[in-house]
Order: C-alpha cells, then sequence, then structure tokens
C-alpha cells in the first residue's frame, strides 16, 4: 500500500473544499502521509495535511511559465508514492513526475476543458475551436501515461478510457450539518448564496430579483464569497435591489454552515455556459444538506435531481423575475417549503453523501498500491 501522497494544484487555494477538506482529510483520516503543494502564505500543518506553499501569482502566464515548474521542483523532492494534481496545467507535470519520480499519478479533471476554451475571453475567438481541439488530443493522449484519472462527472468521464477513470462527485461531507440547526419556520426571511461572485454566476440577477420582491416580506439577499473582479462589487452598488443585500465577504467552512442552516432560500443561478451543463454546483447539495429550499437554473441534469428531491424550484437563470417570483413563492408558503427542506436533506443522506465518494477514492488508492 503506497502511503506517501503529494497534491499539487497551481490554480487551487490550499483550503479548496474537494481538494482539502474531501480528498486530503480523508486520506489523512485513512492513514496516509499526506502533503499538499499550492499557493499559500506559509508552510504549516492544517488537520494532519502538510502544506507546502508556492508564492501567490495573480499574472496567468507568470503562473504557467514559472510556477508550474517550481511546484515540479518541490514535488519531486517529496518522494511521494502519489502524485495527485488538479490543474489541466500541470498534465505535463504529472507526466514527468511518472517518468523521474517512477510513482502513481492521477489526473483530477474538475470541469470539460475542451468546452471551456471556446468561451475563454483572453483567447482570441479565431482560434479557439482550434486551441479547444488541440487541447482536447493532447489532454487524452498525455493522461493515457498516467495511472489514473479521477474526474466529477459521468458527462466529463466520457471522454476518457474507462479503465482507468473513477467519478467521484463533488457531494458535500455531512459531518459538517450534524448539529442541530434552526427550525425552518422560525428562519429570518434570508435568501442566500455561497460562491464566487462573477457576472455569469448570475450575481446582477440575484441583486434584481431581491431588488423586485415585495417589501413586506423584509426578505434579505446574504451574499457570501469573493467578487471576481473586485470591482464588480462597485458596480453592483447601482442595481436596484442592492439596497436590500448584505455582503458578508468570504466565509470559511464552519462559517458557511452557520449561515445556511439560518436561511430560507438558496440560489444557484449560474448562467449557460459550458461547465454548468457538464456538472452540478457543490453548492446545491450544501444547500440541500443545510434544510434550505432552492431555486436554480432550469438545466436537464439539475432538473433531474430537484425533481427528485422534491427540493426546490427550476427557473430561467437569465431572467430575475422569474427568478423573483420563486423566491416570493417559497417565503409566502412556509408549509410547502419546510417540507421542501426536509426532503433535501433525507435526499442528500440518501444519495449525495461524501461518505460514499470518499469510499471510491481510498478504493482508488488501495487499487494503486497493489
Amino acid at each position: 500500500m503506497p502511503t506517501k501522497v503529494c497534491i499539487l494544484t497551481t490554480v487551487h487555494p490550499p483550503f479548496d473544499t474537494r481538494i482539502f477538506h474531501k480528498q486530503a482529510k480523508t486520506l489523512v483520516e485513512a492513514g496516509y502521509d499526506v502533503t499538499l503543494i499550492a499557493q499559500h502564505d506559509r508552510d504549516e500543518v492544517v488537520d494532519g495535511v502538510k502544506i507546502i506553499a508556492l508564492p501567490k501569482l495573480k499574472n496567468r502566464f507568470a503562473r504557467i511559465l514559472g510556477l508550474t515548474w517550481y511546484a515540479f521542483w518541490l514535488a519531486l523532492k517529496q518522494k511521494a508514492d502519489v502524485y495527485h494534481f488538479h490543474d489541466p496545467e500541470l498534465l505535463p507535470i504529472g507526466v514527468l513526475l511518472k517518468l523521474f519520480a517512477r510513482a502513481k499519478v492521477i489526473y483530477d479533471v474538475h470541469e470539460d476543458y475542451p468546452k471551456q476554451i471556446l468561451f475563454k475571453r483572453w483567447i482570441n475567438p479565431l482560434f479557439r475551436k482550434v486551441v479547444a481541439a488541440s487541447w482536447g488530443r493532447l489532454e487524452l493522449k498525455e493522461s493515457k501515461m498516467l495511472d489514473a484519472i479521477v474526474v466529477v462527472s459521468e458527462i466529463i468521464a466520457s471522454r476518457f478510457p474507462p479503465y482507468k477513470t473513477v467519478v467521484i462527485k463533488n457531494y458535500p461531507d455531512l459531518r459538517l450539518f450534524l448539529h442541530e440547526s434552526l427550525d425552518y419556520r422560525e428562519r429570518p426571511a434570508h435568501v442566500v448564496y455561497v460562491g464566487g461572485l462573477t457576472k455569469m454566476r448570475g450575481v446582477y440577477q440575484m441583486v434584481q430579483a431581491i431588488g423586485q420582491l415585495p417589501e413586506r416580506l423584509e426578505a434579505k439577499l446574504l451574499l457570501a464569497g469573493r467578487f471576481e473582479p473586485s470591482s464588480l462589487q462597485d458596480s453592483l452598488s447601482n442595481v436596484s435591489g442592492w439596497e436590500r443585500t448584505e455582503y458578508l465577504g468570504y466565509l470559511n467552512r464552519a462559517e458557511v454552515v452557520r449561515l445556511l442552516t439560518t436561511a430560507r432560500v438558496g440560489l444557484v443561478p449560474l448562467l449557460p455556459e459550458p461547465k454548468h451543463f457538464s456538472g452540478v454546483p457543490v453548492k446545491l447539495f450544501e444547500y440541500m444538506a443545510a434544510g434550505v429550499p432552492v431555486v436554480c437554473a432550469d438545466y436537464p441534469h439539475w432538473r433531474d435531481i430537484i425533481t427528485q428531491a422534491k427540493c426546490g424550484l427550476m427557473v430561467n437563470p437569465l431572467d430575475p423575475q422569474e427568478m423573483s417570483e420563486a423566491i416570493q413563492w417559497i417565503l409566502v408558503h412556509p408549509d410547502e417549503a419546510a417540507e421542501m427542506s426536509l426532503s433535501g436533506r433525507r435526499a442528500v443522506q440518501k444519495y449525495y453523501s461524501w461518505s460514499t465518494e470518499g469510499r471510491k477514492l481510498l478504493k482508488l488508492y488501495a487499487k494503486l498500491g497493489e
């Protein structure tokens, strides 16, 4: 059984929910010696995970051209049994680790990257199709040289060889939600969104929707996360509904859970783009785990979950009026909303728990050690 694991990311923060709180901590709990190389302000050990800090770089090209190779050098020094990397720009490094470290190497694919490239604004539109196709071929070719590919959805899995691909979904760790939450009918009329605050995640539509609610409902929109870019916050201050919006800033995991367990409505209004069609955001399942009825974008693979769980309403994410009407319906139908709250919790406990996905991860590692 391999015992020493080195996890690498040059893109994600060190305490990324999937990378740190789920995968790294699951491996530590199972007895693995885990090191995480990521952009951070210092080396430290947190929850048994040894973090080796990379310098923080905001420039994309400096990160790809410089930080990637520094991460490779640090990774080689770990002499790990398994290297598990999480960013597409680290794919060449993964191949080199396979060749020089003579260890097992796992590529963790979070998104359908060829589809994403088609919408990257920093790539000239004339070249996006060529770049996307070229990356797709390169990703497939180089990933075949590795020992395993981990993906977040069956849609993404279909792009890779089935004999070495494992689907490990981004379901919530229900242990975070075991404490008692405020009874649903006693919760204030708080409508929440947790995550990156960007145009493509529907931040304008959320603010506009809260502004269209009747004042008698005394509803408030609570936003938790970081604005990308930071100037977006200033532009939102001119949008009708901002006066009924409270920005909470970035919250840690415990603070997110406390927020959700006192909320009446959770929003997932991600706008149409490729990555939203190939996966389901973890915030949807976290809302359900906290007993928060959801108002979310009406995409086919999301609709199946909401319909089966009976835990919320689907809307056109581009239509603030439709979103507002859905929020209002939940707020003025407390009995039906309370049933949505209970139904969502039951569904997460039965179908969408990290405990099941964590066992898949440990099974993969055990197989690599045979």
